[in-house]
């Protein structure tokens, strides 16, 4: 008989948010692949959970051997628990390898709902929630944070990231220069002792970070472009203004775009050529 693949959320930072399904599920299987070994072991202890399993290690390194050496587990009747640190594995985490793997081999894949700190983020940002888009981590490099966030400009729905909290000053940076100074909502260490949701304007939030860096898990919702686009032209006639008034570029480019609704990244580009 083929076992069974159980996909299991795990709280993301409060452990009494392990929902009554996903302990019995952990308890009853064979194996559990974890993406950190000794941070599941600690969420067992503190569930009950013992005996417990045996604990494999599967993160973004193994992942693909991992995968291989559990669909023979699965294929051969035991049954699986894939886990992350916190959260639905494969969301920005460790698991779709596996589940794909799974899959093709035939197995059954089910899943154990739980938390998310996507949606977590999203519903106590105070921004639309009928249509949105996970976007996971935005790129390291400059260049390509702004290509990304440029190809986002005119989504309409909400967008939810996640960055480290050493670079989010720097992503809400060029949210302002790129998507225009939009509404946002920085919500850190969610459900946890310290929990902190910031919310204002993109260039609002990132002066409270000037002067007080975050710390801790960060997921940033941005506010989808305006349902009516803003005046490219007039941005642009208005910096040229400015600039012969003796204004820098860059801050021309800037003022301009806060008044018409649009990038300034835009139109500092648009007053390059």
């Amino acid at each position: 008989m083929v076992g069974t693949l159980w996909i299991v959320g795990t709280p993301i930072g409060n452990l009494g948010d392990l929902p009554p399904r996903a302990r019995d599920t952990l308890a009853g299987v064979d194996v559990i692949a974890a993406e950190d070994t000794r941070r599941t072991g600690r969420l067992l202890q503190a569930a009950g959970i013992d005996p417990r399993p045996a604990l494999v290690s599967s993160f973004e390194g193994n992942e693909r051997d991992r995968a291989r050496e559990l669909v023979g587990r699965l294929t051969r009747g035991d049954d699986v628990a894939v886990v992350t640190d916190g959260g639905m594995p494969s969301v920005s985490d460790p698991g779709f390898r596996i589940v794909l793997a799974a899959i093709e081999a035939g197995v059954d894949v089910r899943v154990v709902p739980g938390p998310s700190a996507a949606l977590a983020a999203l519903v106590v940002s105070g921004l639309p929630t009928d249509r949105f888009a996970f976007e996971g981590f935005p790129p390291r490099r400059p260049a390509e944070r702004h290509a990304r966030l440029e190809a986002l400009r005119a989504d309409d729905r909400t967008l939810v990231l996640f960055e480290s909290p050493r670079r989010v000053h720097a992503l809400l940076r060029d949210v302002v220069d790129v998507m225009g100074d939009r509404r946002v909502a920085l919500a850190r260490e969610l459900t946890k002792l310290h929990e902190e949701v910031l919310r204002g304007r993109a260039s609002e939030v990132a002066a409270v970070l000037e002067t007080r860096p975050p710390k801790g898990e960060v997921a940033l919702v941005i506010e989808g472009a305006p349902e009516e686009a803003g005046d490219l032209s007039a941005a642009l006639e208005e910096a040229r203004d400015l600039i012969a008034s003796g204004a820098r570029r860059r801050e021309a480019a800037r003022v301009a775009a806060d008044h018409h609704g649009v990038g300034a990244n835009a139109v500092y580009e648009a007053l390059l050529s």
